[in-house]
Order: structure tokens, then C-alpha cells, then sequence
């Protein structure tokens, strides 16, 4: 197999598990690097990169990463507290693949929900005190709800899927 690193960005915890993940799935003695972004991983040929999502991609400091990244096999990965829609997921991962220079290939890519902190909760709460934002609050806080659980079993379960479709090429 050929050298690789795993980098990622992660603020409550959600994509390094995802990260934890794919070490654990892939041999670690061909593991040059494993960590938040760092030239060092740049010694790798293939880059699992992960991410948080903010504001629709991916944070600022990750995306300065992507950008002096060249001629490299990329998997991208990744958290959004809002889940359950493909749709959603592909945009995300469609902002991140632009930061990418074309000189690199997406061999793959994984996306799912993560839990969000109890602060965000608290926000969803007091917006059902005011009445016109009460629908759109009860929606967040069903969002919120479901969030708890992730990553899950099932979202490692999808992570080793997607992975192995690019390791078996």
C-alpha cells in the first residue's frame, strides 16, 4: 500500500473518530502522518483529510491546508450537525473539493452527521419563546435530537464502505 496520512480538523470530537476510524482500517506502519494540518503529512502520496463543517464547508485554516496541497490522492471526510440529506452532504463536500487544487485526484469522499454541544440546544430553546420562530425551533431541536448518537456504528459502518472502494483500486 502506498504511504499516507491522516489529517483533520475537529471541534467537538466528530471527525476524529472518523479519523480514529480510518487508521484503525488502514496499516498503520504505512501511516507517515496522523494529526491537524501539517506539512509533514505532505510526505504521504495518499491524504485522508477531514473536516468540520462551517459555514457550508470546511473551516477557514483547513481550507489554507487544501490549497498548498499538489499532486496527491485525496479522501475527504466529514461532520455536519445538520444530517440525513445527501443533498446537504454533497454541497458540503462540493465547497471543500473547490479549495483543492486540480493538480490532486478526489479518490473518494464520506460525509455524515456528528452531535453538536448542548450550547447549540440552549440557542434552539430560547427560540420557542418567540412565537414566529417556534416551527423553525421545534425542527432544530428534532435535528439536535437525532444528532446525539453520531458518528454511530452504522456511520463508521458507511466510512469503512466508502474507504474500501479506493484502497481496492
Amino acid at each position: 500500500m502506498e504511504k499516507y496520512a491522516i489529517i483533520y480538523v475537529s471541534v467537538t470530537g466528530n471527525t476524529e473518530k472518523l479519523a480514529h476510524a480510518i487508521g484503525n482500517m488502514l496499516p498503520s506502519e504505512d501511516c507517515v502522518y496522523f494529526g491537524k494540518p501539517d506539512g509533514k503529512a505532505l510526505e504521504a502520496g495518499r491524504l485522508y483529510i477531514g473536516f468540520w463543517t462551517d459555514k457550508g464547508g470546511c473551516d477557514a485554516g483547513l481550507a489554507d491546508f487544501l490549497a498548498t496541497i499538489q499532486k496527491k490522492e485525496i479522501f475527504l471526510f466529514g461532520t455536519a450537525g445538520f444530517g440525513g440529506e445527501e443533498e446537504y452532504f454533497n454541497r458540503i463536500m462540493e465547497n471543500v473539493e473547490k479549495k483543492i487544487n486540480d493538480s490532486n485526484v478526489v479518490i473518494g469522499r464520506y460525509m455524515c452527521q456528528g452531535k453538536m454541544p448542548v450550547s447549540v440546544r440552549e440557542r434552539y430553546e430560547k427560540m420557542m419563546q418567540t412565537p414566529s420562530m417556534k416551527t423553525k425551533a421545534e425542527e432544530l431541536l428534532e435535528n439536535f435530537d437525532r444528532a446525539v448518537s453520531h458518528p454511530d456504528d452504522a456511520d463508521i459502518l458507511n466510512l469503512e464502505k466508502a474507504i474500501s472502494l479506493c484502497t481496492s483500486k
